[in-house]
């Protein structure tokens, strides 16, 4: 009976109105929930529901709206590839608007996630399922709280209506998710980890609520962080640290290689061991487990010359790449000369001993496995440097001009076939240990001397790069201050769809960088898709659009 009892009660809370006082809507109808329905039906439905965050590998869904709008990422139109109508060279340059399609394409995502998710609950799962179920409806409304500001839902009772949905605005959505994780924490099973929803997903994710929840409530001028607030942060995230169910992987690349894994040793050093929440994709295998491969492929066929791999115009294992997504000089030039084992542009096994592709930040004449040049498709050496331009009009250098990023080692042997073995990182370890230092920096190390840095400085080490005197959050007169919080999450995180939420936490997302002005403070959301407007009487379009 205690079991069903905290069943109906997390369901409640997710099928709260738009009020703020949690305690008055705990009596909403859902009192049918006591694990009866048919396991099967129920597992299925879960399953669906992990399905659903397939969406993430894609280099045009969550990364594009959370990377290529910061200084991290950039796409700059090719001569005729790349330009897709402006929505790539938009979003670096914050000069989109209510039409952008990525924008859209994430919001109905979120959706179907949040749906599902909801689904499941109205299915009369067991404790655990519906745990696990409220945290992948959390995630959902997370991501929309943090893109779009606001949190369309239904409740478990009408979860099948065909009526607009509520709404909650960001301080609601935030009490709301502080209060559903919190209570699932401790119901679901730490044997899920890293492929479904563990207690560690969930302290990390509630984490996140916590870090992020100022400049939720107020993006412009995000208020200084609740010293509570910290403490919560710092509590979680030691319980992750302490638990001794990871540590830091000893070669940085292999968090994202073939064989983050495990499933296939021909690559890199090892297993990664940062996992707490990734995405189960296997090396030539469709589905695992009822979750379908997610095609991680995106993440270096994006970046990749039309030749990275192979001769000209033919790729060995596969077409090589889509000659796109770069990096901007500031970013690259950020990293210190101790801090080649994130930067990169270093050896990988299995792949650059077969093709002659390296990892991290390619810059450079571009070799193939035998050390030979490769050339671009107009015959001249393929070589990567850092001047780049949103466009790129002379035919003689648009193939060349932006460092390339290749994070995610390619799977060779399943280059482009959409079932590659890399494991998509949601969740690592590292950035728990940079989130509880980031908190000690705004409660109780606002020097920057104690906690905050000695915590920094130990992951700095096992990167093989020089520890830092003293620490900050943020320089505003220099994005990429080495001593400052922002410049080391840029170094560890790159590429892994965080950099948005950082740079506007910290309170400089509006400030110039390369190839982007001082921008409209309504960059700081994006609008709401003018057809869920007309859908969804109770959202309201978000300002300046």
């Amino acid at each position: 009976m205690k079991a069903n009892k905290i069943i109906i009660v997390l369901m409640a809370v997710l099928g709260l109105t738009a009020c703020t006082k949690l305690e008055t809507t705990l009596h909403d109808s859902v009192v049918g929930q006591n694990g009866s329905g048919s396991l099967g039906a129920t597992a299925g439905l879960l399953s669906n529901t992990y399905n659903d965050l397939s969406f993430l590998h894609g280099q045009d869904q969550l990364f594009s709206l959370e990377e290529t709008s910061s200084d991290e990422a950039l796409i700059p139109t090719r001569g005729g590839d790349w330009d897709d109508n402006g929505v790539w060279r938009s979003l670096h340059a914050h000069t989109w608007d209510v039409t952008h399609t990525q924008a859209t394409a994430v919001f109905l995502n979120l959706g179907k996630l949040e749906s599902d998710a909801t689904t499941v609950l109205a299915s009369g799962p067991s404790t655990e399922v519906a745990a696990e179920a409220l945290f992948l409806k959390c995630l959902a409304q997370f991501y929309y709280v943090d893109l779009y500001g606001q949190v369309p839902f239904r409740p478990v009772a009408t979860y099948n209506g065909v009526g607009p949905s509520n709404v909650l605005q960001a301080a609601d959505a935030i009490d709301t998710l502080v209060t559903v994780l919190t209570a699932i924490i401790p119901q679901l099973s730490a044997a899920n980890s890293p492929y479904k929803a563990s207690p560690d997903a969930a302290r990390f994710l509630l984490m996140k609520v916590l870090l992020n929840k100022q400049s939720y409530l107020n993006r412009a001028t995000p208020a200084a962080a609740d010293p509570a607030d910290m403490a919560t942060v710092i509590s979680l995230g030691q319980a992750i640290i302490g638990s001794g169910n990871y540590s830091l992987t000893p070669h940085y690349f292999d968090n994202f290689g073939p064989n983050n894994g495990g499933h296939d040793p021909g690559y890199g050093w090892g297993p990664g061991t940062e996992m707490i929440l990734a995405y189960p994709n296997l090396p030539g295998v469709a589905s695992n487990n009822g979750i379908n491969s997610g095609g991680i492929d995106a993440r270096w066929m994006m970046t990749l010359h039309y030749n990275s791999n192979g001769h000209p115009g033919q790729g060995v294992y596969g077409g090589a790449g889509w000659n796109g997504f770069s990096t901007v000089a500031d970013f690259y030039n950020a990293f210190d000369a101790s801090d080649t084992m994130r930067r990169g542009n270093v050896f990988y096994p299995g792949t650059t001993n077969k093709i002659g592709l390296k990892v991290g930040f390619l810059e450079g004449q571009q070799v193939d496995e035998n050390g030979a040049n490769r050339v671009d498709r107009n015959g001249n050496p393929l070589s990567f440097n850092p001047q780049v331009a949103l466009i790129e009009p002379n035919p003689l250098t648009l193939e060349d001009d932006g460092i390339r990023v290749v994070k995610y080692s390619a799977d060779i042997e399943n280059y482009n076939g959409g079932q590659q073995g890399n494991q998509l990182q949601i969740f690592r370890y590292a950035d728990v240990i940079l989130m509880v230092a980031e908190a000690h920096l705004r409660s109780d190390d606002a020097a920057g001397t104690g906690a905050s840095l000695t915590l920094v400085n130990q992951l700095r080490t096992a990167r093989l790069a020089a520890p830092l005197p003293s620490l900050s959050l943020v320089n505003t007169a220099n994005l990429y201050d080495p001593n400052t919080m922002l410049a080391e999450r840029g170094k560890e995180m790159y590429w892994e769809s965080w950099r948005r939420q950082d740079l506007i936490r910290m309170g400089v997302w509006l400030q110039p960088w390369a190839l982007k002005t001082a921008d409209d403070p309504k960059y700081l959301l994006y609008p709401i898709p003018a057809t869920q407007l007309v859908a969804n009487p109770n959202l309201k379009q978000n300002p300046g659009y």
